[in-house]
């Protein structure tokens, strides 16, 4: 009798999982890729983002809401919840000849998703390993995938380092050879929502290639742009990527609108990471860029958008602390009504009620990241500090920030053609550590650490604590077998 009651309480909790689906609301999850903090029409920016700033201006924008400095991080903790120190990608990104991956005992927020009967699919860039077939998306908890496995590929042949990739679920859709990958995405993610049975609910993840380089677009989109940016070819042709970006968002929402799924969706908008300045971005008034771990780094343009907000909160602002680990317990618990049962301990909050009801956030700290591998060894120590301040670190508690293994010559890029003169840092030989208020000084101009070495010894007493939870880094040396040239020229599993 036992053994037949058990199987049937297990299909009674599936089932009752599957009926209440319907009940939940779909999830658009979209993020921009190496998109500057400036770069979105209500940061004050020339370029042309209607779509964004409607969806934004009727939603929640997230003016307190931070990412990680580079792709792999922020899509790892995006997807599993968790500081890239407990997974062991605490350094650099994963390239394509690389056999590392996010960890396969890794809870994936789809995997999760799924166990509420959820629809899992996704369009676009996945950068989170793909050397053995079980790293890749549809192993991952997708039910369905198009897209690359890596990133930076050309936007139009899908090539990279002498191999193609572009996948539709396992088969590689050499089909597509010059099609803008931005629109061909948003086609994809057009073709998810219309084949979509409004009996189930969605999760839709669309990680864009744009707007990182290389910097390609239809020249459409750049010819505006030359009379606003006209000494700037590189920034011409990056707010062309930015604005094809925001309209294919426009035909993603049009289609939710014209399938009936827009009333019971909500949309989020994420970056990856901040601009990259060497490539069209820009993050003024924010201090740094892509890859540092200063404010131009790591404070991103975020918002929700959704008829399904309350009203009291459409159209404001959310000043409360939130980071990019955050989505995967808001997005279950407060979204999909579930519960984070048989993940590993998250270091991310359920923000909903902050972002439904403009309650105080939950999250107090943000550890922007330990890397072990990144030491700047001729760095100035600090005295009895019970973290080595020349290890790559940051961390934000409360009004402070801390960076350590830092060098201060890192500066504001000012937006092109605006007549701001640049700002020039103050540079202490080998001084590694800063510390900053970033609710007072949001762009890190004052260094406060002379000013207060106790906050200072808090913060790094904090950093040590942090460091003693860490995994070891993971970051393995290239494998010759990942070469494309033994893969019929296309970027695959190896192993």
């Amino acid at each position: 009798m036992v053994n037949t009651i058990l199987p049937l309480l297990a299909l009674l909790v599936v089932l009752s999982r599957q009926i209440e689906a319907t009940d939940r609301p779909n999830i658009v999850l979209i993020v921009a890729d190496d998109y500057g903090f400036h770069d979105i029409g209500y940061h004050g920016s020339k370029i042309k983002t209607p779509t964004l700033d409607k969806l934004a201006g009727e939603g929640v924008k997230l003016e307190k809401y931070y990412v990680q400095p580079i792709c792999t991080p922020t899509r790892s903790q995006l997807m599993t919840g968790r500081y890239q120190i407990h997974t062991g990608l605490q350094h650099g990104v994963i390239r394509p000849d690389v056999p590392n991956g996010l960890p396969l005992d890794e809870v994936t927020l789809p995997q999760k998703l799924k166990e509420y009967g959820y629809a899992t699919h996704m369009v676009g860039k996945w950068h989170l390993g793909f050397y053995t077939e079980a790293c890749v998306p549809n192993k991952r908890g997708f039910d369905s995938f198009f897209g690359y496995y890596i990133g930076a590929e050309d936007y139009y042949t899908h090539i990279r380092e002498g191999g193609y990739d572009l996948r539709e679920n396992y088969k590689v859709a050499t089909e597509y050879n010059n099609t803008y990958s931005t629109v061909l995405f948003a086609a994809k993610a057009n073709a998810v929502i219309n084949a979509h049975n409004k009996s189930q609910s969605l999760f839709l993840y669309i990680p864009f290639q744009a707007v990182h380089a290389p910097l390609e677009v239809p020249a459409s989109y750049v010819e505006p742009y030359k009379s606003i940016y006209p000494n700037d070819t590189s920034r011409q042709i990056y707010a062309g990527m930015v604005t094809c970006m925001d309209e294919a968002i426009g035909n993603i929402t049009t289609t939710l609108k014209t399938k009936g799924l827009y009333d019971n969706t909500v949309i989020i908008f994420s970056t990856d990471n901040g601009g990259q300045v060497r490539a069209g971005a820009n993050n003024w008034p924010l201090r740094g860029w892509k890859g540092t771990l200063w404010e131009g780094g790591v404070h991103a343009v975020g918002f929700v958008h959704s008829p399904l907000l309350p009203k009291q909160v459409q159209g404001t602002i959310n000043n409360e602390l939130i980071h990019v680990s955050d989505w995967f317990p808001t997005i279950v618990e407060g979204l999909a009504q579930g519960d984070i049962n048989g993940t590993k301990p998250l270091d991310g909050y359920n923000v909903w009620p902050c972002i439904s009801k403009n309650d105080a956030s939950p999250r107090k700290e943000i550890l922007h990241n330990i890397d072990p591998l990144t030491i700047i060894h001729e760095g100035k120590q600090w005295q009895n500090s019970s973290f080595d301040v020349r290890i790559n670190a940051a961390l934000r508690s409360g009004d402070w920030k801390i960076l350590t293994g830092v060098k201060g010559s890192v500066d504001w890029v000012v937006p092109p053609d605006s007549g701001i003169t640049p700002i020039q840092p103050v540079v202490v030989k080998n001084q590694v550590l800063f510390l900053f208020n970033v609710t007072a000084d949001p762009s890190e101009h004052d260094d406060m650490s002379g000013k207060y070495p106790k906050v200072v010894d808090m913060m790094l007493e904090k950093l040590a604590s942090y460091n003693k939870t860490a995994v070891p880094c993971k970051f393995p040396a290239p494998d010759p077998s990942s070469d494309p040239k033994l893969h019929g020229g296309v970027w695959g599993p190896w192993r």
